[in-house]
C-alpha cells in the first residue's frame, strides 16, 4: 500500500505530464516547484518511487512514471474528481473549497466505495472545474484546448474547463458569474497588453487581464 505522501507524487507527476504532452516527463525542480517541497526532499521521494518500480529516475536527469506508477496516479486522479463533483453537486460547497477536502478523501482505498460514487453521480466525465474524470479502466474524455485568450474579436464560446484553479481565481469568476458553461464574447482586444473587452452571457462588456484570458479553457460556438 502507498503512502499518502507516495499517493501525492504520483498524482503531480501524472499532471505534470498531461502539462507536458509532448515529453510526459517531469525535472525535480519541476517537481519540487509543483509540491512545493525542497528538491533534496523531491529526491529522496523518487527514490522510493524507483524502488517500488513506479518511476523511472536517474540522478539529473528526467522523471517518468512506469506503467504500474501512471495506472496508480490515475485511480488516485479519479477518486480526487469524483469527490470534487460529489462535495460541490451533492453537498453544495462551492467550487473553490472542493479541491482541499477532496485532498483528504482521494485517500480512501475502497475501490467498491469509488465505484458506487461513480454511479451515483451517474457517471460525470468533468468535474467541477471542468477537469476529465478518468473512468475505470483509465480512458479519460478529451478536454478542451482552446484558451479565451487565443480568440479573435467577435468569437462566441463557453467556459469548458479552470486552468488556474486558485482559489483566489475562483472566487473572481464567481464574483463575475463566471462558471463551467457560461457563455462568453470578445468584443475587444487591446494590442499593448493583450487585455480583453468581453460579454458575459447578455451582460454589459467587461475588462479583463491578458492572465485572466489564459486561465480559462473555452469551446467555440
Amino acid at each position: 500500500m502507498l503512502s499518502y505522501t507516495e499517493e501525492n507524487y504520483l498524482k503531480a507527476l501524472l499532471k505534470l505530464s498531461f502539462q507536458n504532452e509532448d515529453k510526459p516527463e517531469a525535472g525535480t525542480n519541476e517537481m519540487a516547484a509543483y509540491l512545493g517541497v525542497k528538491p533534496a526532499t523531491a529526491t529522496d521521494m523518487l527514490k522510493k518511487l524507483k524502488e517500488k518500480e513506479l518511476v523511472t529516475y536517474k540522478k539529473y536527469g528526467k522523471i517518468l512514471l512506469t506503467e504500474s506508477g501512471r495506472k496508480s496516479g490515475i485511480a488516485i486522479l479519479r477518486k480526487h474528481r469524483l469527490w470534487e463533483t460529489f462535495l460541490y453537486e451533492k453537498l453544495d460547497f462551492s467550487w473553490d473549497e472542493v479541491h482541499e477536502v477532496a485532498e483528504q478523501l482521494e485517500h480512501i482505498q475502497s475501490a467498491k466505495l469509488v465505484d458506487k460514487l461513480e454511479e451515483f453521480l451517474n457517471f460525470p466525465e468533468f468535474d467541477p472545474h471542468g477537469d476529465p474524470i478518468p473512468k475505470a479502466n483509465g480512458e479519460m474524455p478529451e478536454l478542451a484546448k482552446s484558451l479565451l485568450s487565443e480568440l479573435q474579436v467577435g468569437e462566441l464560446c463557453r467556459v469548458a474547463a479552470v486552468k488556474d484553479t486558485s482559489t483566489l481565481f475562483l472566487q473572481y469568476l464567481e464574483k463575475l458569474s463566471i462558471t463551467i458553461g457560461s457563455q462568453l464574447r470578445v468584443i475587444d482586444v487591446v494590442p499593448f497588453d493583450g487585455s480583453l473587452s468581453i460579454q458575459i452571457e447578455t451582460e454589459e462588456p467587461r475588462s479583463v487581464s491578458m492572465k485572466f484570458a489564459e486561465s480559462l479553457f473555452v469551446q467555440r460556438i
